[in-house]
């Protein structure tokens, strides 16, 4: 018995739902398809696959072996792949998630110079803060920023972002200047909806928004304190439009992080940008350095 043929029939009799389709797909006879499985079957004593005559089902054997055979099978492809050369080939559609205003403010250089290096390459890149479900709405890739939650997905750390408590040197004047976090109930605070909420201070909301550059906006023009990310932040803060207050209270670091389905679902294109974005912003990144 071939074991890697019949690892790729299994997977393929899975994909396809049926003997007849994996048969066509791979253009040999049900009864050979047949006979692989059940040799599979006999080589690993125990059975995959629960067979009646309109359908089959996935044995509890079968779900964790189907799993681990998709990533065998797509690590040897993907290894011929960059064996042979064509890992360099990136082409296709890479659809990209992004949040609205660090896509604004830093990816256009970026997906420019990607774009020279890897012409044949479309980006549709789509700009949205809310956390997409990339393999649900069809995202080779999505840009988040946060702390992340424990997933399936796999993620890569792009970039680390500081989070910075800003006010318009005007409303530091007429309001002073906080001491601590505590002082901070006694001021104008401008909350982002997307915050998590380990960071939200306990003062007294005046304005909430979705989005960070409306809220840089606001605090430059003395509506409050503001608690952003600097690479928002940092042309108001180097300008003089905002000043930074509670630095001994920053939050901890979070991260710019690229999301991606499992490898085995890598595509060159993907694999392409990932490796590009890869250290492209520093560290510490270019905005930082206000």
């Amino acid at each position: 018995m071939d074991r890697l043929q019949a690892m790729r029939i299994f997977v393929t009799v899975v994909n396809e739902g049926s003997f007849v389709q994996a048969a066509e797909k791979l253009d040999v006879s049900p009864q050979l398809i047949s006979k692989s499985l059940g040799q599979l079957e006999d080589h690993l004593g125990v059975r995959l696959l629960n067979r009646t005559t309109r359908r089959q089902h996935l044995t509890e054997a079968g779900s964790t072996y189907f799993a681990r055979a998709q990533q065998v099978l797509a690590d040897i492809d993907d290894m011929e792949l960059q064996l042979s050369g064509l890992q360099q080939s990136a082409r296709g559609v890479l659809r990209i998630s992004a949040p609205v205003s660090f896509a604004i403010r830093h990816l256009a250089p970026l997906v420019c110079a990607f774009q020279k290096a890897y012409p044949e390459v479309v980006v549709d890149l789509q700009l949205n803060d809310r956390k997409v479900d990339i393999i649900e709405e069809g995202f080779d890739i999505a840009l988040r920023i946060g702390r992340l939650e424990s997933s399936s997905l796999i993620a890569k750390r792009i970039a680390p972002v500081r989070l910075v408590y800003c006010a318009a040197p005007d409303y530091l004047a007429q309001e002073g200047v906080p001491a601590d976090l505590v002082a901070l109930r006694e001021h104008r605070y401008l909350h982002y909806s997307y915050m998590d909420e380990s960071f939200v201070p306990s003062a007294a909301q005046v304005m909430r928004s979705n989005n960070g550059d409306v809220l840089v906006a606001a605090a430059c023009e003395g509506a409050g304190i503001a608690l952003q990310p600097t690479f928002i932040a940092a042309d108001a803060l180097r300008s003089g439009r905002l000043q930074t207050v509670l630095s001994e209270f920053e939050p901890e670091p979070i991260a710019l992080y690229a999301i991606f389905a499992h490898r085995q679902l890598l595509a060159s294109k993907v694999r392409a940008f990932l490796d590009f974005i890869d250290g492209y912003f520093g560290d510490p990144p270019y905005w930082d350095s206000y």
